[in-house]
Order: C-alpha cells, then sequence, then structure tokens
C-alpha cells in the first residue's frame, strides 16, 4: 500500500504532487535509467516540450514492459535545459500523471549528455505483492 502524506509542518505543494509516499507492505521496486525525449528511431525533437511528451512517453512504455502503470509511480525526477513555458511543462505533466500525486522534483541544469537532449527524466515505482 502507497501512503501520501503532506505534513501540516512543512509548506503545501507548490505543484501537483506530494511530499511524501510511505510503501507500507511487500512490493515490487522499479527504478529506470533517465529517460530521454528520443524517438525508437533515435530522431530527438527540436522543441524542449516535444521532448517533455516523449520523455514522459518512454517512462510510461518502460514501466507497461514491468506491468505497472502510471499509479504505481512514487518519485520523478526532471531534468530541464533551457527554456520552458511552464504553464506548457505543468500542462504535460499533469496531463501524463492524471489524478496520480507521486514524489517530483525538478531541476534546471546546464546540460545533459549531448547538446541535443533539454529533457531527461528518473523514475521510481512500487507496485504491491499479491501472495
Amino acid at each position: 500500500m502507497k501512503i501520501n502524506r503532506n505534513p501540516q509542518t512543512v509548506h503545501p505543494p507548490v505543484a501537483p504532487y506530494v511530499h511524501q509516499v510511505e510503501i507500507a507492505e511487500p512490493c515490487r521496486w522499479l527504478t529506470l535509467s533517465g529517460q530521454l525525449g528520443m524517438a525508437l528511431d533515435g530522431s530527438v525533437p527540436e522543441e524542449p516540450i516535444d521532448q517533455l511528451k516523449l520523455a514522459l512517453e518512454n517512462v510510461k512504455l518502460n514501466l507497461e514492459e514491468a506491468s505497472m502503470g502510471v499509479e504505481d509511480l512514487t518519485k520523478l525526477v526532471f531534468y530541464l535545459v533551457g527554456e520552458f513555458n511552464s504553464e506548457s511543462r505543468r500542462e504535460v505533466i499533469n496531463q501524463f500523471l492524471g489524478e496520480h500525486l507521486p514524489c517530483t522534483t525538478m531541476m534546471y541544469v546546464v546540460a545533459l549528455a549531448a547538446p541535443p537532449f533539454k529533457v531527461e527524466i528518473d523514475a521510481w515505482a512500487a507496485q504491491p505483492i499479491h501472495e
């Protein structure tokens, strides 16, 4: 069971996320390497927001490969390079997450692995083990 909490002693979340997720039973853990905004054919969209959409899709595809879904995410870390329209960024992330609220961290960094990359996402997921 995942228990989301926002302690009353900490400021309210400033976006759709929770301050903590407690895993309260035996579960399967999935840790993803950083997912880039790169298509299966190796192409990388020029627009950062398109890279964000593609990186989130790659997270989803990795979850599906492990028989998990967005609802199993416990933590997302976004690494962003350059300018992003914050309203568009929030809209894309909110659409991806739906009603699910994992813990999140967002960082603007100077660069990623290669100049074309403007987005990388780390993700962790947990799913209860049913015996």
